[in-house]
This record gives structure tokens, sequence and C-alpha cells, in this order.
């Protein structure tokens, strides 16, 4: 089953969509992993993943390396904060905040779906 579930992480991943929104609940609710450990475990997999992912994106020129400092300055600084706020947190305060976060994730895709609809009539 662990292979199963790096298997749909890695392809979702791969896709951009981001493998961490499946295989976290995956991992935290059909194999009994705790929150900490699966959120470890997706980091882990999203290395050798977004190494792959970035090489392709350099093949292929699709990186604007003009935007990625605006990028990447902020999602290193939230992403060093973030850690050590989690490191702290208690696994049901991970398993609620990660649960609304896929919610609210879940309705502003649907919001920009409906608004795009609209727009085209």
């Amino acid at each position: 089953m662990s292979f199963i579930a790096g298997l749909v992480g890695g392809i979702f991943g791969g896709m951009g969509m981001g493998g961490g929104t499946l295989l976290v609940p995956i991992l935290t609710v059909f194999l009994s992993m705790a929150q900490k450990t699966s959120q470890f475990m997706n980091l882990v997999a999203f290395i050798p993943m977004s190494v792959v992912c970035l090489f392709l994106h350099f093949k292929n020129k699709l990186v604007d390396f003009k935007k990625v400092l605006f990028i990447l300055i902020p999602a290193v600084i939230m992403a060093i904060t973030s850690s050590f706020l989690a490191v702290k947190a208690d696994g049901v305060f991970l398993q609620k905040g990660f649960g609304i976060f896929l919610i609210l994730l879940a309705a502003i895709g649907v919001a920009g779906e409906i608004i795009k609809k609209r727009a085209k009539k």
C-alpha cells in the first residue's frame, strides 16, 4: 500500500498538482501514519520529484528567470518559518489545518472555474 501511495503522489506531483495533496491524506487515513510523519514522507518524496520536474522545465525553456526571485525568496522564508512552527505544533492541529487548506483549495478551484465559465458567456 505504501508503494501505491508513493506512485499516486508521484504521478500527481509530476503533473503539477502537488502530490502531497493526495499523499498526506493517503498516508494518514489509509496507512494510519502520524500527521507529522506523513508530512515528512511527503517532503522526502518531493525532493526527487521536484529535481526531475525542474530539469524538464529548464530543458523545455519554461522557466522565467525574471519572476523566479519574486517567488523563490518569500517561498523559502515561509518554508523555513512554517517548518519551525510545524515541529512545535500538535499533530491533530496539523491534520485539521491541512484539511481546511484542502477545502479552501477546492473552493478556490471551483470558484475559478465558475468565473471562467461566466466570463465566456
